[in-house]
């Protein structure tokens, strides 16, 4: 077994991670296989259907905008704290500890939420080979495993999840491969890009589900105190794994259409669900290899929730480092070089909502998932939001700005992101399954805590003003000019203390 790394040269968290690991880590964390047969059947049933794949790409061009600006802000800012640290840089101290305590809500809630996708489709998965275990069962199982991984350093997930995420790939660029081979030219019709199609009804709510299956995109520069370069690293992972999201979901979206007919894929996905794409792989590959997208869905889930246990562990780190959560919280493993503390708090709250949940009687997928990842959505989704604020506010002033990286694409972005913050929020009841009145209420946890946070910052500033002027201290680096576009990643230069 491999030795722990040693401890960074400030005695902080272990520097291991490589722009592949982090692309790994970011592109698990949005499930490609639970995204495929989860959530783009309900955008075929319930959204534009054939145009879903317009949406998959017109949310990726939205979020490379949001990526111009993020990618150039993280080649000046190294930093564990993400959304936090950036949203100080552009937007002030009052709005970073608000965006903070969003962060923490949204990524503690979307761990807890597929902790019950995890468990609901493992119970499915198991009694139909012979296993029937409650649900319950499932969810103490995977808990342990993410609680386990996630004391440890950050480099022994993403090995992990390098393994779950090429598993699940592969099986779907393999279906995708033999519905091309058998239908040729009709397995990519072009009705699905034709304006009649793309902006037919359902239109916000296909939208609405390919945001969502973006989720996690922008958790690399939550591991920019762990990279090796991550003046580089950080911007190099971001763009490449929205690229490859857009790309592959929409690619894969388009094979589905094209395997089930322009004509008929709403009709078919809305009958079918969630069993949709299981029964193209019966239909195009064997059944025993459909055993195995079965066994790679459990596995997607899980990767994903470890992918944001370990998001959601770095926010309340920063935070504890910062006395803005209790300082406890900024503990650093002696020998893993972990947040091994938040890891824990983060698995007791995941094991308390889920054990809520099921002293209430309520289904793990319609109740505890539908819920919890839509309340994480909505934060995450107006975090972007912010940050591509910030990015026009941090920039503004400084000499080193460009016309498209830290003006216009950040521009672009926030509209995007803000219609995406508009849709999702009309569409909750839809994207929850429910109409009930508490579910409904979610979206104002992200509004209060935002509140609450900028409450608090002003109370640190009236009443300790040495610690208000500790918040959010960064240290930025003034690199080389940038060239424009996704290919200007350059190295830093030095670096110096900055407080905004």
């Amino acid at each position: 077994m491999s030795e722990p790394s040693p401890p960074s040269e400030d005695g902080g968290l272990s520097r291991t991670l490589t722009t592949p690991k982090i692309v790994f880590l970011i592109i698990a964390a949005a499930a490609p296989l639970a995204a495929m047969v989860g959530t783009v059947p309900l955008a075929f049933a319930l959204g534009n259907g054939a145009g879903v794949p317009a949406m998959f790409v017109f949310s990726g061009l939205t979020l490379m905008c949001f990526c111009s600006g993020y990618a150039a802000i993280s080649r000046r800012v190294v930093n564990a704290g993400g959304f936090y640290t950036y949203i100080s840089c552009g937007l002030g101290r009052p709005a970073a500890v608000g965006g903070g305590l969003i962060a923490v809500v949204a990524y503690n809630a979307a761990s807890a939420g597929l902790l019950g996708a995890f468990a609901y489709f493992a119970q499915l998965v198991g009694a139909s080979h012979g296993l029937d275990l409650p649900w319950e069962l499932w969810a103490a199982a995977g808990l342990a495993a993410v609680a386990v991984l996630g004391y440890r350093q950050i480099d022994v997930s993403a090995r992990v999840l390098a393994v779950v995420l090429i598993c699940e790939v592969g099986i779907l660029l393999a279906l995708g491969a033999a519905i091309l081979l058998d239908r040729g030219g009709a397995a990519l019709p072009s009705t699905s890009f034709s304006a009649h199609t793309v902006t037919g009804a359902g239109i916000g709510v296909s939208m609405m589900f390919a945001f969502i299956s973006f989720i996690g995109i922008e958790s690399a520069a939550l591991y920019g105190e762990e990279a090796h370069h991550p003046e580089r690293t950080v911007s190099r992972a971001t763009y490449i794994a929205v690229s490859l999201i857009a790309l592959f979901y929409g690619l894969i979206s388009w094979l589905a259409v094209g395997a089930v007919g322009a004509t008929r894929v709403q009709e078919v996905a809305t009958r079918e669900l969630g069993d949709l794409f299981l029964n193209l792989s019966d239909d195009y590959l064997t059944s025993a290899l459909t055993s195995l997208m079965q066994l790679l869905l459990c596995l997607s889930l899980f990767a994903s929730w470890l992918a944001l246990h370990n998001a959601a562990n770095r926010y309340m780190f920063v935070l504890g480092r910062e006395k803005v959560m209790p300082a406890g919280l900024s503990a650093v493993h002696r020998r893993f070089r972990s947040p091994h503390r938040a890891g824990l708090a983060q698995t007791g709250f995941s094991a308390v909502v889920a054990t809520a949940f099921a002293l209430a009687g309520l289904d793990p997928y319609m109740g505890l998932t539908t819920s919890m990842l839509g309340l994480g959505t909505v934060g995450i989704v107006v975090l972007q939001a912010l940050a591509c604020l910030s990015v026009i506010g941090f920039f503004r002033n400084r000499g080193d700005g460009h016309w498209w990286n830290t003006r216009l694409a950040p521009v672009l972005g926030f509209a995007g992101l803000s219609l995406a913050t508009v849709l999702v929020v009309a569409n909750f009841d839809t994207m929850t399954g429910t109409t009930n009145p508490v579910v409904a209420a979610l979206p104002w946890v992200v509004l209060g805590s935002g509140v609450i946070g900028v409450g608090y910052a002003l109370w640190i500033r009236s009443a300790r003003p040495a610690r208000y002027a500790r918040l959010a201290g960064v240290e930025t680096r003034d690199p080389a000019p940038p060239e424009p576009g996704p290919e200007a990643l350059v190295t830093a230069g030095p670096a110096h203390r900055r407080t905004p």
